[in-house]
């Protein structure tokens, strides 16, 4: 009451001043203050709850302070935006929740979800909903190649009808910082600047311009000469610049460079992309030549499993490529018309690795801002909060999800926590001491304590405990 101005007198036995100091005629006649205790608002407030949730959607959990479920709704009209947020320790109950979240979402809503799976936990859901699961790694043949176009449909401001359009100018500049961050590598060089950037870029757009693709949709296709992977109008899509022919044409441009001020950034970007190339056996090869496999529409979950990648470097590599991957060929396909476009999900796991990536951490803000418009929800799961407080770029993340949801926190963690959403002691204090699976749900401006429990037959495919997973493995047996 105070935080709002509002001051409070007691006012026994003196009700009938009381009275007259509360008509509007600016008069006092008690002139005295009383600290307002728990029992004083016990008296004015007899009966309070903290209700949070929406009229539909899957029951995510209990309201451990009414006992009444809470339904949540990722894509309700009353939310500013569909991203949402999560961050716990270690063994709180992140993916657990998650995988409630996904499987419940997708059976009773049908909501799409796509993962990009850092520890390789989320394999177990797709086979469980008849997804698809795809392992990236140095011995694996899967490729995706960071070259890939897509069109997209935008609603056009003058007829309001969908129109396709094709975008070359963003998807070299998503492109080019890709590139930058393989170029900078693990040690996240210095040598890498401006000069190098506009060397890239330029050479994105030529490979583009190479192949005849501009910003007219049909420049993606070419007569076909196999009816079986023809469209209808007898059309098939041209093969797609990589990451080996961009290497062959910088190889050119650095033999036929005349600008002294060029030659250490061309020397430098053969040295350390080699690695990348497939055709020199480079050890992250992965993203070189034509992408082996496309992203269906309309499958409820999709898992990208990198957890075989180097975790220092490979592995957020590629959860920068695959992102920007994703958005070309998952994301856009929406329409920016709601009532036509599905319902998507796009989960990063533990993606405080992004972090020390300053292109990787530009490209998730701007998905953030962005997946709205595309009817797509962006859910951020992450054990490192400081990481992100830290990080004041990153921070444009949070403010762009709606919904936040906090599991058990270690004591280090939670005074970011409390600075930056405004908890107060106690909820500050109960997510120190809450237990597994318990934690504080914020959608919007309202908050609630929750109880995630899964069922019986969920726990078959969202524990991740391997001593619980061994105990159940056994029991079937039995």
């Amino acid at each position: 009451m105070s935080k709002s101005l509002v001051n409070i007198k007691s006012a026994w036995a003196m009700q009938e001043d009381a009275f007259k100091s509360n008509l509007p005629l600016m008069d006092d006649k008690i002139k005295k203050i009383h600290t307002f205790d728990r029992r004083s608002m016990g008296t004015v407030f007899p009966f309070t709850t903290s209700e949070v949730g929406h009229p539909s959607g899957i029951p995510l959990g209990i309201n451990k302070q009414t006992g009444v479920p809470i339904l949540f709704d990722n894509f309700h009209n009353s939310l500013t935006n569909y991203n949402m947020v999560i961050f716990a320790k270690s063994g709180a109950g992140k993916s657990v929740t998650m995988k409630t979240l996904i499987s419940r979402s997708a059976v009773l809503m049908g909501i799409q979800s796509l993962a990009l799976d850092a520890e390789g936990e989320y394999s177990i859901v797709a086979e469980s909903l008849g997804g698809i699961n795809v392992v990236l790694s140095p011995t694996s043949k899967t490729v995706i190649n960071i070259f890939d176009i897509e069109t997209e449909i935008i609603k056009d401001e003058i007829t309001g009808r969908d129109r396709l359009v094709l975008n070359v100018e963003n998807k070299v500049e998503d492109v080019t910082q890709a590139l930058l961050t393989m170029a900078r590598g693990s040690t996240r060089s210095q040598e890498v600047n401006e000069l190098t950037k506009q060397i890239i870029a330029e050479s994105v757009a030529e490979e583009y311009a190479s192949h005849g693709i501009t910003s007219d949709p049909n420049s993606l296709y070419e007569a076909s000469k196999n009816t079986m992977n023809a469209n209808m109008l007898g059309k098939e899509k041209k093969k797609m610049p990589t990451i080996g022919s961009w290497y062959k044409r910088i190889q050119n441009k650095a033999a036929e460079n005349t600008n002294q001020d060029y030659n250490f950034h061309y020397s430098y970007l053969l040295k350390v992309m080699k690695q990348y190339i497939r055709e020199y056996d480079g050890q992250m090869a992965y993203f070189d030549g034509q992408s082996t496999f496309d992203l269906l529409d309309g499958t409820l979950f999709i898992n990208l499993d990198i957890s075989q990648l180097e975790e220092r470097f490979a592995r957020p590599l590629a959860q920068q490529i695959l992102l920007a991957w994703i958005w070309e060929k998952y994301v856009k396909k929406n329409s920016e018309d709601r009532s036509k476009a599905s319902k998507k999900r796009v989960l990063v796991d533990e993606a405080w690795m992004l972090l020390p990536y300053p292109e990787a951490v530009d490209f998730l803000n701007t998905m953030a801002r962005r997946a709205r418009k595309r009817n797509v929800s962006l859910a951020i799961i992450s054990q490192r909060f400081q990481d992100f407080y830290e990080k004041p770029e990153a921070q444009a993340v949070l403010t762009s999800s709606d919904t936040k949801l906090f599991l058990a926190q270690d004591k280090s963690e939670i005074q970011y926590l409390k600075e930056v959403f405004k908890l107060s002691g106690g909820e500050a204090n109960f997510l120190i001491t809450c237990f597994k699976g318990e934690g504080l749900l914020k959608v919007g401006p309202d908050s609630a304590i929750i109880q995630i429990q899964p069922t019986a037959k969920e726990f078959e495919f969202v524990e991740t405990n391997l001593n619980k997973l061994a105990q159940m493995k056994s029991k079937k047996m039995r």
